[in-house]
């Protein structure tokens, strides 16, 4: 049994309408749900029923997503977004600076040297020395930390224990007396 092709038109009995119009909300709203989260896609669907009441679904913030609407609404020519020459400048300067940073790093790593003179050899090998003498002093820094809480701990164990020892001296003392 297939399903038959209707014809579009206002249906004239109001329960068979008020049905319609219920079964095909829900299935709008799902297919709106599913369009964004299959395709990313940030969504906004109103719907006012005949009776004037309202129906909506948003896949983010239905606020965001008209202060968007009517930005685009007012700034036609921002929906097709083509970087401006600023951005484009901006982007390749960018683009070099991490370039230039991951090669540094590589470089630091002892990774892409064949192409560094003996002057860039020294520079780089004086930056990881610097860099080597902050890594040293800051774990020195941390184990004399805690040594030193150690030490500490050590001194409150030792004055727990002859505290204990005092009392201990004490219990004996007083049995004896008995």
């Amino acid at each position: 049994m297939t399903r038959q092709k209707i014809e579009i038109k206002k249906i004239d009995n109001i329960t068979a309408r008020q049905v319609t119009f219920s079964k095909r909300r829900r299935g709008l709203f799902k297919k709106a749900q599913e369009l964004s989260t299959l395709c990313d896609a940030e969504l906004a669907l109103v719907v006012f029923s005949s009776t004037g009441k309202l129906y909506e679904y948003s896949s983010s913030s239905m606020q965001q997503i008209l202060e968007r609407h009517s930005f685009h609404s007012e700034n036609p020519e921002r929906l097709i977004s083509q970087p401006s020459l600023d951005e484009l400048e901006r982007y390749a300067s960018l683009s070099k600076q991490l370039e230039q940073k991951t090669r540094d790093m590589r470089q630091m790593k002892g990774e892409e040297l064949e192409e560094l003179n003996l002057d860039e050899l020294k520079r780089l090998e004086k930056l990881v020395e610097t860099g080597l003498s902050r890594v040293m002093a800051k774990k020195d820094d941390k184990i004399m930390k805690e040594i030193n809480t150690r030490k500490r701990k050590e001194i409150q164990l030792l004055e727990t224990n002859r505290q204990l020892r005092q009392v201990t001296i004490n219990c004996y003392r007083f049995i004896y007396l008995f």
